[in-house]
């Protein structure tokens, strides 16, 4: 199975060839750590990251 890409900008992880959440295109398959936020409303993690669209995002990225 083939590494997640995640977006450098937003860390966000995608699957296509541009961002959902900022709309960038470079991408990087070197991160470390996943965080899922489900409720940006109501995550005190999701506000401290800057998370303002649901899904999957990596911690740290290279």
């Amino acid at each position: 199975m083939a590494k997640k890409k995640a977006c450098k900008k937003c860390k966000m992880f995608v699957e296509g060839n541009k961002c959902p959440a900022c709309g960038s295109e470079g991408f990087t398959t070197s991160w470390q750590g996943r965080l899922y936020v489900s409720d940006v409303a109501k995550s005190m993690i999701g506000e401290k990251v800057n998370v303002t669209v649901k899904g999957e995002y990596a911690i740290k990225v290279r």
